[in-house]
């Protein structure tokens, strides 16, 4: 099993520059590159018949530690889009990130001289920018949108572009490209178009899922350990109510996957909001309640915990909102419900 990295027993990768030396970020990078190596990380690819199991495995990492199921979700995300693209399997014990955020403002650019492509810009919220070996990152080209195979030597991550705390551990930062000799995977805009890029969105959720199932076991051991009053007992129903019913959903959207994996029927884009925003809801639910049952006893003196609620509060923030929730609406007022 894959375990969570401690920052009290980390050490120094060598090659680090003094911010990675931070032993959060040194202990996530060595924990993740020991589940790369150990072959923990080889899950199965989304709609095969074993997308539960795949969304399993990413919860049961985030529950114990976020920034590390972030640079894991990268990873097998991106052996799953390779495979999708047809792009040849990458090497063994290979470290892999999925660098395909869009934020407003100057982004990353791909130009073509012969044969070769070359990338040029910044990209933001690399997630792994030290500890990853290889990277697919997208870049507007001049036939579309491209995606990219990379490897991270010669990247130039941006020494104080993540001062924030929550995430810290994840080794994200802008990363600069100057003339990266770069390999195109699939056609243009085929990244997004591809049936899978609902199923990877849905993944994340399974590591909010965790994540929240984390930050909740700590009002369940309270519960154990002393009487924590009627309040206290209401919220922890309130989150088991919310928490069954998000791995239901979970559950659900898994199956239907892996019984139309190509997505001929349709159906991925409104799943994968569906189920995104409704897990994003119930991890706030449950950072709330639990919240309001332990007061801050938790956050101030239980470490694990604290980083955990500021861990999940930074990674819902890649559920788009209001944004998302419009999309949806839009679908189905297209005519795109069963209920």
């Amino acid at each position: 099993m894959i375990e969570a990295a401690h920052p009290r027993t980390a050490a120094h990768p060598p090659d680090a520059d003094e911010h990675v030396g931070d032993r959060a970020v040194a202990a996530t990078a060595a924990a993740f590159a020991a589940a790369v190596g150990s072959g923990e990380l080889n899950l199965p690819l989304p709609g095969g018949g074993r997308t539960r199991e795949r969304w399993a495995a990413l919860a049961a990492v985030a529950e114990q530690d976020l920034s590390l199921a972030r640079l894991a979700e990268g990873h097998t995300d991106a052996l799953a889009i390779l495979a999708e693209l047809g792009a040849s399997s990458p090497p063994s014990g290979s470290r892999w990130g999925v660098w395909a955020a869009q934020p407003p403002g100057p982004g990353l650019e791909a130009t073509k001289t012969g044969s070769e492509w070359r990338l040029h810009g910044i990209k933001r919220y690399c997630s792994g920018a030290h500890s990853c070996t290889d990277a697919l990152v997208t870049a507007a080209a001049p036939d579309g949108n491209r995606l990219f195979a990379v490897s991270t030597r010669g990247l130039a991550p941006v020494p104080g572009s993540w001062p924030a705390i929550g995430m810290a551990a994840s080794d994200t930062f802008d990363v600069r490209f100057i003339d990266i000799v770069a390999a195109p995977v699939g056609e243009p805009d085929s990244y997004l178009t591809r049936p899978g890029f609902a199923h990877g969105g849905a993944g994340v959720a399974a590591c909010w899922y965790g994540g929240a199932r984390g930050i909740a076991k700590t009002l369940l051991a309270a519960a154990a350990e002393r009487d924590i009053g009627p309040h206290g007992l209401a919220h922890l129903g309130a989150v088991d109510i919310a928490l069954h019913t998000a791995r239901t959903m979970l559950h659900t959207a898994a199956d239907e996957i892996d019984a139309d994996p190509y997505d001929r029927n349709g159906g991925g884009r409104r799943r994968s909001l569906r189920l995104k925003s409704l897990i994003e809801e119930t991890a706030t639910e449950v950072i709330r309640r639990v919240g309001r049952a332990l007061g801050a006893e938790p956050l101030c003196h239980d470490e694990a915990h604290a980083r955990r609620v500021a861990d999940l509060t930074v990674y819902l923030r890649q559920h788009h909102a209001e944004r998302d929730l419009a999309r949806l609406g839009e679908l189905v007022a297209g005519g795109g419900t069963t209920w």
